[in-house]
């Protein structure tokens, strides 16, 4: 199975591991980046993977356990965060890394449905135990709601057309496969548009993003994984699209300054003071030789902050 960590270096840089440490990366995905880490912790160490998608864990843990045994692999959304680790007996760590992007397996698997270039049932689930799909938000949201979750999701400035059109075609029949959806979009705003545009594009990214829920949980575990980190440890973050680069970007800003309520004054309470320094005032980007081996790494942003 090929599956290529975007930015893997220069994440394994950032974090600076200890061979002794306690790492989680809250993305499994197929292990790529957590292999690395692995074969730099020594047997103090540990690293925890967390991915709600099981082909994924399964494939992770026999590619693991070939680098070595102290590891755990957890079944969870990374919102769920601070309370799993809490129930190991781990209040601290020394390292985290968030890589929102679908792993190349997922998007290539067509019966996820992930992809708008492959005929597949309308899923898009990352945890295959939930009930709502890509289906449920095609076929049973209302016209208002597909709008809403279109433009604020996939920025897209055609989502009313988009919307009205899906709606039209379901008083017909259901729309149950990705081209059929991938159809509606290109007759709703026209060739010319379409091909040059690619709004297919930002709708299977608005409808990944709502079925997954993706945006609220990034604002939930990003406080919780800075509270986790040891001071001068780090955490890593690499983002693939405007949306999730906001969150991260105003969550890193409010976190690394003085608290509004005191600013200005002498002496400014322990309680008060940044939580964090952010390393890369600008996102790294993938560099060229990156850019061209892997064409899914030309979005990706990389940003990176340590504990005070």
């Amino acid at each position: 199975m090929k599956h290529y960590s975007v930015m893997a270096c220069e994440v394994i840089e950032a974090l600076n591991i200890k061979p002794d440490g306690i790492y989680v990366d809250a993305t499994l995905g197929y292990a790529g980046m957590s292999k690395l880490v692995l074969e730099r912790l020594n047997d103090k160490g540990l690293l925890i993977g967390i991915d709600q998608d099981e082909e994924a864990r399964i494939y992770s843990d026999n590619l693991l356990s070939q680098v070595g045994k102290n590891y755990k692999i957890l079944g969870i959304n990374f919102s769920e965060l601070k309370n799993a680790l809490n129930k190991l007996g781990i209040n601290k760590i020394d390292g985290i890394i968030f890589d929102l992007g679908n792993s190349s397996p997922q998007i290539d698997d067509e019966k996820r449905g992930f992809s708008f270039m492959k005929d597949a049932p309308l899923d898009m689930r990352m945890n295959l135990d939930s009930t709502f799909s890509a289906y449920d938000v095609v076929n049973k949201y209302s016209e208002s709601d597909l709008v809403k979750c279109f433009y604020e999701y996939g920025e897209e400035k055609n989502s009313k057309a988009i919307a009205k059109a899906i709606v039209k075609r379901r008083k017909e029949k259901e729309i149950k496969r990705t081209l059929e959806l991938v159809d509606i979009i290109k007759k709703a705003v026209g060739a010319k548009y379409f091909y040059k545009n690619h709004p297919e594009r930002k709708i299977f990214q608005a409808i990944r993003i709502e079925v997954n829920n993706e945006l609220e949980v990034l604002k939930k575990v990003l406080p919780d994984a800075i509270d986790l980190l040891n001071k001068g440890r780090r955490a890593v973050v690499i983002t693939f699209h405007s949306l999730e680069d906001r969150i991260v970007k105003k969550t890193f800003k409010k976190y690394s300054e003085v608290n509004e309520l005191v600013k200005g004054i002498p002496n400014i309470p322990e309680e008060y003071k940044p939580l964090i320094k952010i390393i890369n005032k600008k996102p790294i980007v993938a560099s060229e030789k990156e850019l061209k081996e892997n064409s899914r790494s030309h979005s990706a942003k990389l940003r990176i902050i340590e504990r005070l």
